[in-house]
């Protein structure tokens, strides 16, 4: 059977107890085409000096210290400390917070290696994964092709972002994003399903939009129920991308 765009992730998100109303994933290219439009370039202006952040924020990474975070069989996080900024050390896996987060506006400050090496997905390639399964896509996207659902602020395989807003590689650019977990209901259903807001370099480029499920490669796997909170996680992705400036807020 054939469907038209939109209606297939309906059909399989309904059999799993969400609305058609809510279907947000635009299925008239397939995942990671190379052929879909790319969002248009904004120039987000210059890179910023990092600020304090709000007085209830918990802050993830400060001082020089990866204390908030471990890999992922809870040893120390093996990632490479430089002074006020951390890096990631290639072949040493994600890692992830001690802590477990669900409902949050979440800010991350990260610089890709330069000079730059590579290109598409092999160029400056990292990852944020809320609750460790719905990632925002940290790469190189300054004039470098790769999918639109790949590029730098993509909810990674699901949606592109807005416009691309990327900086060079070496400058400092930032995320804030509003993340909502999914509900689910007593018998595993979901009732609603996990939100996206993001910010790239202070430019909107996801608005609100309602994921068909945890994020992947070359699939879209269905909500399966889990807690209300997971930890975050960062993603080795053996490019030696930089990250400085986390916090995070939890929302009530």
């Amino acid at each position: 059977m054939r469907f038209a765009p939109c209606v297939a992730i309906a059909v399989s998100l309904a059999a799993i107890g969400v609305s058609s109303a809510r279907c947000q994933v635009d299925t008239r290219w397939p995942q990671h085409s190379m052929d879909r439009p790319r969002p248009p370039v904004v120039d987000p202006g210059p890179e910023r000096a990092p600020v304090p952040p709000p007085a209830d924020a918990i802050v993830l990474f400060d001082h020089g210290s990866l204390s908030a975070w471990r890999q992922h069989d809870g040893s120390p996080a093996r990632w490479a400390v430089d002074g006020d900024s951390f890096a990631v050390e290639p072949g040493t896996g994600n890692i992830v917070t001690a802590r477990a987060f669900g409902d949050c506006q979440l800010h991350v400050e990260w610089a890709a290696p330069t000079p730059p090496n590579g290109s598409s997905q092999e160029r400056g390639n990292s990852g944020v994964f809320l609750m460790g399964l719905y990632e925002v896509q940290v790469l190189d996207s300054y004039h470098n092709d790769t999918y639109p659902d790949g590029q730098a602020a993509a909810v990674y395989g699901q949606f592109p972002p807005l416009v691309n807003a990327s900086r060079p590689p070496g400058q400092w650019q930032s995320y804030d994003i509003i993340f909502h977990r999914p509900r689910f209901d007593a018998s595993g259903a979901v009732t609603s399903p996990a939100r996206l807001t993001v910010f790239h370099n202070g430019v909107l480029v996801q608005d609100n939009v309602a994921l068909s499920g945890p994020t992947a490669n070359k699939e879209r796997p269905p909500y399966h129920a889990t807690p209300d909170s997971l930890p975050l996680e960062l993603q080795d992705h053996n490019n030696r991308v930089r990250y400085r400036d986390i916090w995070i807020r939890p929302i009530d």
